[in-house]
């Protein structure tokens, strides 16, 4: 009667502890190994199941034996023994519902989607500003201008071939959200406005970065600059981490080989935008902004040959270069993780039809086209500006700046041009 008692009341005891056992695997489910509690829970019922049989196996051998005994004996054995029972058919169902469920189903309740890493691959003057801000500004989108411009400005003395390593493994470690790289390049008493063009992300400009602008709003550079500079630079990262798309402009890039290793790093989801413009169009908007890309221009091809007449001729020729040979890496989708990973875009196309072009960005980046940005793009690539100032974004007639090189720029120049980038004229 001991023995048989006992045996009863550890599956009891089994059963009576589920709830905290549910409990402690639901808890540890979102660690780094939440398979583990969860085969615990089903082992445990397994043996409190194994118990269960035993103990009906050993209680109806009893009865048998005790049916001299007194008839309440008797009843409390049949008693027992419906109480047994439907324990065991609570523990089957459990056992057979945490059987057909995977372990990876509970494991995903607590984890988050893969980000999206989109790398927008340019060259100064192109467009790509633009084209950033068309990202910039989606409520589901982290962006940030030309991170490597602090790679560049730490790093002068050095050719931009040399630099495409450190320029790779600073942006794979902006798209993972870890912004310790830039401790490298900036002062340890960094804030966030130190960041290079910082106010074009419209993420930097809203919460968790600042509170003082909505993250659905269409955030200007100008009120964000104002309101936004005096936040610590550790909102950068943990911004970063509150978003699905990421997404970074880029011109410090010249050979697509570079960006194998992202394409085929495992941690990434990365897509790449290649924005091509007329290289006509790249060269007159180049005179315009000498000074400001001096530094550039001698990384790209020395400063020897940034020299004298044919200077911004030989940078051209090697931007127009490295623009045929992304396309022709990208275009061929080979090898095999290129194919719906690459996607040409060029300036003009965007300024002809920007509702167009942008619509088959978002879908290419698996991005939803909501109707304030479609009235936004709308209304910035239809003012009146002439887009005159450097890295300027703001409202101006698109098509009609795009176009401007044929009125202002000399045929012996344009002819110079197309010479030093022949390849790049059909791209």
């Amino acid at each position: 009667m001991i023995g048989e008692t006992s045996l009863v009341m550890s599956p009891m005891l089994t059963f009576v502890m589920l709830p905290y056992q549910l409990s402690l695997a639901y808890s540890l489910s979102g660690q780094r190994e939440p398979c583990t509690s969860w085969l615990r829970l089903r082992w445990s019922i397994s043996l409190s199941l194994k118990m269960m049989w035993s103990s009906l196996s050993d209680s109806s051998q009893s009865s048998l034996c005790s049916a001299c005994q007194p008839r309440c004996l008797a009843t409390m054995m049949k008693s027992r023994r419906v109480q047994v029972l439907l324990i065991l058919a609570v523990l089957s169902f459990l056992l057979i519902h945490f059987q057909f469920l995977p372990c990876s189903n509970y494991a995903s309740m607590e984890e988050k989607p893969s980000p999206v890493h989109i790398l927008i691959l340019s060259s100064w003057r192109s467009g790509s500003s633009f084209t950033g801000q068309i990202f910039s500004q989606h409520p589901s989108v982290f962006y940030l201008m030309e991170p490597a411009w602090h790679v560049w400005v730490k790093m002068y003395q050095n050719s931009a071939k040399v630099l495409h390593m450190a320029v790779r493994d600073l942006v794979r470690s902006v798209f993972l959200c870890d912004m310790s790289v830039f401790d490298a390049y900036m002062s340890s008493q960094k804030k966030k406005s130190d960041l290079f063009q910082w106010e074009t992300s419209r993420a930097l400009c809203s919460p968790p970065a600042c509170d003082s602008f909505s993250r659905s709003d269409i955030i200007t550079a100008g009120n964000c600059r104002t309101i936004c500079g005096k936040y610590p630079f550790s909102k950068v990262e943990e911004a970063c981490k509150t978003y699905s798309h990421i997404a970074i402009k880029e011109v410090r890039f010249f050979d697509l080989k570079v960006l194998y290793p992202l394409l085929t790093d495992p941690s990434l989801n990365l897509k790449i935008i290649h924005l091509v413009r007329d290289p006509r169009a790249v060269f007159r908007s180049r005179e315009n902004t000498m000074a400001e890309l001096k530094r550039d221009s001698n990384i790209v091809v020395g400063s020897q040959r940034t020299k004298g007449e044919m200077g911004p001729y030989n940078t051209m020729q090697v931007i127009c270069k490295s623009h045929v040979e992304i396309y022709k890496a990208g275009s061929q989708a080979i090898p095999s993780f290129l194919k719906d990973r690459y996607l040409l875009v060029r300036y003009e196309d965007i300024v002809r039809d920007p509702l167009a072009r942008a619509a088959q960005m978002y879908r290419f980046a698996e991005l939803h086209f909501t109707p304030e940005l479609q009235k936004w793009v709308h209304n910035i690539t239809h003012g009146k500006g002439q887009g005159a100032q450097a890295f300027d974004i703001g409202s101006r007639d698109a098509l009609r700046v795009s176009q401007a090189w044929r009125e202002t720029l000399p045929f012996q120049k344009i002819e110079k041009v197309q010479n030093v980038c022949k390849d790049a004229m059909d791209l």
